[in-house]
């Protein structure tokens, strides 16, 4: 598979980011993303009492991530609807299971959803790291805490100060940043599984049941 597919592609990317992290903002983690989704809703449809087989489901399963990604291009075109695209390519890649792919659900389903992952992995990837480094810093800020060295104010110098005082100012900012970050990603919060339009009118022409809409 080309690269083209595998990697989130600019400058800053190409320079500053790591591999996890451009994967995460990929095409392959967003389309192969929305295929997991699709995969989660059939099986609670199953759940919920729907006509929908395992066989059905294992087939999803099996074409998670060999995504023709020129064939939604083009299907794209035609149908002028990314999501719609990609159910197209899925159902070629699945005919038995194509009848219940997307069934009932709304494009945000997907589309939000997704965005929603790759956010909260994204900030799981982040905040190690950011844990690394301050931990590192604080290393570096205890062992030089008495060499001196000259402080500045207004872009000049001032009085002296240490490298380890000037090494603990970065760190406060590292630390209000993993509280800011840590609590974004506590309250991250995912859409539930809406139908088309928004509305669950869709789920109830399938359920006929609205406990069974609340429960999907």
């Amino acid at each position: 598979m080309s690269n083209d597919y595998s990697n989130y592609r600019s400058p800053l990317s190409t320079r500053y980011s790591s591999k996890e992290m451009q994967y995460n903002f990929s095409d392959l983690k967003k389309f192969s993303t929305w295929r997991k989704l699709w995969i989660y809703l059939a099986e609670a449809e199953k759940e919920l009492g729907l006509n929908i087989t395992q066989e059905q489901i294992d087939e999803l399963k099996e074409h998670v991530k060999d995504i023709d990604f020129e064939a939604a291009a083009e299907e794209e075109k035609l149908t002028r609807h990314d999501v719609m695209a990609h159910v197209h390519v899925y159902a070629k890649q699945c005919p038995l299971a194509a009848p219940i792919i997307h069934l009932g659900a709304t494009s945000c389903y997907v589309g939000d959803n997704t965005d929603l992952i790759v956010l909260k992995d994204g900030l799981e990837i982040l905040l190690p790291k950011l844990g690394s480094c301050i931990g590192r810093l604080a290393t570096f800020a205890d062992k030089f805490k008495d060499v001196a060295t000259l402080g500045f104010t207004h872009l000049q110098p001032a009085q002296l100060t240490t490298v380890g005082k000037r090494a603990c100012l970065w760190l406060q900012d590292l630390l209000m940043d993993e509280r800011a970050l840590s609590r974004a990603l506590d309250d991250l919060r995912f859409r539930g599984v809406k139908g088309t339009t928004g509305t669950q009118a869709s789920f109830m022409a399938l359920f006929g049941d609205g406990e069974k809409v609340k429960a999907l």
